[in-house]
């Protein structure tokens, strides 16, 4: 299958976004988005879906370790059945757990400050889960797994 993916890594005040290319290779940061009401969080992701052709999201699953589902796991499935009925994209889940954490070490030993690490840390959370996604043949979640599964 072909058309780009968006990453999405949610937050209930910033949502970091990756993209990949329409041959779904490579995995990139595209921007963190900070929420501000309903409406104008339901604008952006039909803007990026048409800006960006954007065939299909993935959205970051907060699992417990034990791979069960947490309450946010709960929350992130909801707003990803609304941005499938708000923009008519098929969105997937794929297991998140580690990837604040890795992205945290990773601008870590870019040496960055905390202010500029926190202005990228969720957009490369949905970088390096993007990657993983599409490393992983672009397959979801059908039973709750995790990232050591694969």
């Amino acid at each position: 299958m072909n058309g780009k993916v968006a990453g999405i890594d949610y937050g209930t005040v910033r949502i970091g976004v990756a993209v990949s290319d329409s041959d779904r290779i490579l995995a990139s940061p595209y921007e963190n988005y900070t929420r501000k009401s309903s409406k104008s969080d339901d604008d952006y992701f039909r803007r990026l879906v048409n800006e960006e052709r954007i065939t299909q999201f993935v959205i970051g699953l907060p699992l417990h370790l034990s791979g069960d589902l947490s309450p946010k796991a709960e929350e992130v499935l909801e707003f990803g059945h609304k941005l499938q009925e708000l923009t008519g994209v098929k969105v997937d889940y794929f297991d998140e757990r580690f990837t604040s954490v890795e992205a945290e070490r990773i601008l870590m030993q870019a040496g960055l400050t905390d202010k500029k690490r926190k202005q990228r840390r969720d957009m490369l959370a949905a970088q390096i889960l993007l990657s993983a996604y599409l490393e992983s043949g672009c397959q979801g979640i059908e039973e709750y797994r995790g990232l050591d599964d694969l």
